[in-house]
């Protein structure tokens, strides 16, 4: 008597909600066990040759939270927290929280380099200059999907208890 084979089983229906929910673990799994990162910080901005409007990933930079990394150290579409960073008084008087996003890259910018984006001409580095060629510590808390600074970029998942370090 031949041995029959199993009827093949139907292809489970996408399921969005299921994918959403394992994304979101994944990047709390990641933020969770998330450790301090010792970076050498420059500062960048926008009227220099080389530096447009866009960073890597095609979004507007955003002054004073987008950053340029090393996607071996840090991935694109992570959301750093960065205690120097907190306080620090911004041009339009409010404090910077210390959440940074990395959505940019560098030629320059390799292993243990971060690179601050301050907006636009030399005088928006004023804020920040304090920082510039010194060693900071970024964590990663979190990831982001879109863009950041848009109306409303997703995010996936933050540790909030890491940034209250």
């Amino acid at each position: 008597m031949p041995a029959t084979k199993p009827a093949a089983l139907p292809l489970p229906a996408a399921d969005p909600i299921g994918e959403l929910i394992q994304r979101a673990r994944r990047a709390a799994d990641e933020a969770v066990t998330a450790v301090e990162t010792e970076l050498k910080a420059t500062l960048y901005h926008t009227g220099v040759r080389g530096i447009g409007q866009r960073d890597s990933l095609g979004c507007r930079l955003q002054p004073m939270r987008t950053v340029a990394v090393d996607p071996k150290v840090f991935p694109r579409h992570s959301v750093l927290f960065i205690k120097e960073t907190v306080g620090l008084k911004l041009p339009d008087g409010s404090t910077h929280d210390g959440y940074w996003y990395a959505s940019d890259v560098g030629g320059a910018i390799k292993g243990a380099r971060i690179d601050l984006f301050t907006g636009a001409g030399v005088a928006s580095m004023k804020a920040l200059q304090a920082l510039n060629l010194t060693t900071i510590t970024a964590v990663k808390v979190g990831v982001f999907e879109g863009c950041p600074g848009a109306k409303s970029p997703t995010m996936v998942a933050q540790n909030t208890a890491t940034a209250e370090r």
